[in-house]
Formats: structure tokens, C-alpha cells, sequence
């Protein structure tokens, strides 16, 4: 006898402990009792941009001091690079 897996659908046999694809199990939620309306997805009106600026605020993080540090360990690679070559 096969059933359906009230977490994400997929069948799943009566007797399994829990479901091949999600994993879900009696401990969380996977069980004859258990109601789930939806796989719980954003509607299509999410706004990813306002939930973004609600949660972080509206300005953007950007770091500072990063740009130079990554020149000078360039710089320092090539000339490393630069004196190896030399020595052959």
C-alpha cells in the first residue's frame, strides 16, 4: 500500500519510517495526522527587494579598505613569481 507524503507529495510506501525524498519523519511532521496546506512558497506578490530593505534597512553594505589589500597581495604574487623565474 502507497501513500502520499503530506510534506512534499512524493509517494511513499505505508511501512516507510520516512520519506525517500524529503526525508520528513514522524519526529517532523510526516505522519497520518499531519496537515500541510502547501509546499509553504512565497505568494507571487513577495517583494525580495522591500523584504530586504525592511530586514537590513535601505542601505547597502559595502566594504571598505579591500580593493588595496587584494592590489598588494597581487603586486606581491608577481614579483614572488617575477624572482622564481629569474633564479632558472
Amino acid at each position: 500500500m502507497r501513500m502520499e507524503c503530506p510534506n512534499c507529495g512524493a509517494e511513499v510506501s505505508a511501512r516507510a519510517r520516512a520519506c525517500p525524498e524529503c526525508g520528513s519523519c514522524e519526529r517532523t511532521g510526516w505522519s497520518p495526522r499531519a496537515d500541510v496546506d502547501g509546499p509553504g512558497m512565497p505568494d507571487d506578490e513577495f517583494d525580495y527587494d522591500e523584504f530586504v530593505a525592511r530586514e537590513f534597512g535601505a542601505r547597502r553594505a559595502v566594504p571598505r579598505g579591500g580593493k588595496f589589500f587584494w592590489w598588494l597581495i597581487a603586486v606581491v604574487v608577481l614579483i614572488a613569481f617575477a624572482l622564481t623565474l629569474v633564479r632558472w
